[in-house]
């Protein structure tokens, strides 16, 4: 597991680098991404070549991550996960899932404003937590050659191998590997044309420490082995079988769990993905997903759409299901305003108006108990909505100060902030896309 003591360290930039260090090297490297995030497994994805998803105790259970990570082992030769936050922020944090896990910890700490207390933090959070496996310490945002040594002096005094007592290295910074950010997190690796380019930068810059000049017999001191869950989890029924689901996949709703995909074909359903921002015809469907992503960017385009707006207005008044969560559902509403205070007209399937906001309006996990099941997952939006249409449910958040979120219907039509982790309840996932006397 890659780690740190906050967000912002660098762990997305090293898990990449490493990601992509072993992938050219030929090996088959299966990363996953500790806690609901959906822009960092873009990253991670396409620095290790494969899918990614997410492990989180309370969303997923137990039983879902060891299952994934059972399968994971028997396919790949590394499994690199990454943190979320601080190691040890969060009820679950990231280490009590590597402590369940027997999984070791690789701490990357910025160090660009710090010397010889990097020893002291690196020791905090190497002891901070009993029963903790531990890989060492990366240094990031280095400075000199001057600053790194006495970094590993901080680390290393009084052992003869800095290998053994944890040191892994320091990078310095550079712009080349440098992965920029927006007001939800990293930029989508999509945007980015050099973004391939910016992960060998990384893995070329990590080639050079102690951590990327192991070889491989020496990474099996890091060996773990997943078993599957002594309950085998139960299979899953067949409720959309025969049923096409439209899905919305572009740069505006690009917010999409790989696992999502997957519980959905394991309910029998028939994928098709559309470009709303293409202005694409709704292709025949039974039913659509609008998942989220960044209409706010892209919302002079989404005001000028005609085919997909009726195509979608013509889907809910033929009663047919649509599910939206957060930004797929802000273009339903009647208008959208932006923080500079332009307000661009929408798609009026719902009543109201959406206003960005300069902070973080809601954030955390978050539970819909719904008639068919319990569907768990979380929320997390820089927007609020002004409606009168009042909610048909709310989720309940996991934490005692978190805030519930909203579900509304209309007609075949539901719409929430709530992203929902489908494999949570895979009956209440398949209802979603059901009419409602299924």
């Amino acid at each position: 597991m890659i780690a740190a003591p906050a967000s912002g360290q660098g762990k997305t930039s090293v898990t990449c680098g490493l990601a992509r260090l072993h992938a050219r090297a030929g090996r088959r490297v299966q990363v996953f991404k500790c806690g609901p995030d959906f822009l960092d497994p873009q990253w991670l994805a396409l620095a290790s070549g494969q899918p990614v998803d997410n492990l989180d105790l309370w969303i997923n259970g137990e039983a879902d991550l060891r299952t994934r990570l059972c399968h994971a082992s028997e396919s790949n030769e590394v499994i690199l996960i990454e943190g979320v936050m601080g190691l040890f922020d969060g009820e679950p944090s990231a280490a009590d899932l590597a402590q369940m896990l027997g999984v070791p910890v690789l701490a990357v700490v910025d160090a660009s404003a710090m010397a010889q207390t990097f020893g002291a933090l690196v020791h905090g959070l190497r002891h901070y937590q009993g029963g903790l496996k531990w890989a060492g310490a990366l240094a990031n945002r280095v400075t000199s050659d001057g600053h790194a040594h006495a970094l590993q002096a901080s680390v290393t005094a009084g052992h003869e191998d800095p290998l053994h007592a944890g040191w892994l290295g320091a990078l310095r910074w550079d712009a080349a590997f440098a992965l920029p950010e927006r007001h939800l997190g990293l930029t989508a690796a999509s945007e980015l044309p050099d973004a391939t380019a910016r992960l060998d930068a990384m893995a070329d810059a990590l080639a050079l420490t102690p951590l990327g000049q192991l070889d491989f017999v020496e990474w099996q001191r890091w060996a773990v082995r997943f078993d599957m869950p002594a309950e085998a989890p139960p299979e899953t029924p067949k409720l959309l079988a025969g049923r096409t689901v439209a899905v919305a996949q572009d740069a505006a709703f690009c917010f999409i769990y790989p696992a999502n995909l997957a519980t959905l074909g394991a309910l029998g359903a028939r994928v098709m993905a559309f470009s709303p921002l293409a202005d694409h015809a709704l292709p025949p469907c039974d039913a659509v997903w609008l998942p989220g992503g960044y209409p706010e960017l892209h919302v002079e385009s989404l005001a000028r759409l005609q085919r997909t707006r009726h195509g979608l207005a013509a889907h809910v008044a033929a009663g047919k299901p649509l599910w939206a969560e957060c930004g797929g559902m802000m273009p339903l509403f009647e208008g959208l305003t932006l923080g500079d205070g332009r307000r661009h007209p929408m798609w009026s399937l719902l009543p109201g108006e959406v206003t960005m906001q300069p902070r973080l309006a809601a954030l955390g996990s978050q539970q819909w108990d719904t008639p068919h099941g319990a569907l768990r997952g979380h929320s997390f939006h820089y927007s609020t909505v002004d409606t009168s249409h009042p909610p048909a449910a709310q989720t309940q958040p996991a934490r005692r100060f978190g805030r519930p979120e909203a579900v509304y219907r209309h007609g075949a039509l539901q719409a929430s902030y709530f992203h929902a982790w489908f494999a949570s309840s895979p009956k209440a996932t398949a209802h979603l896309f059901l009419p409602e006397a299924a």
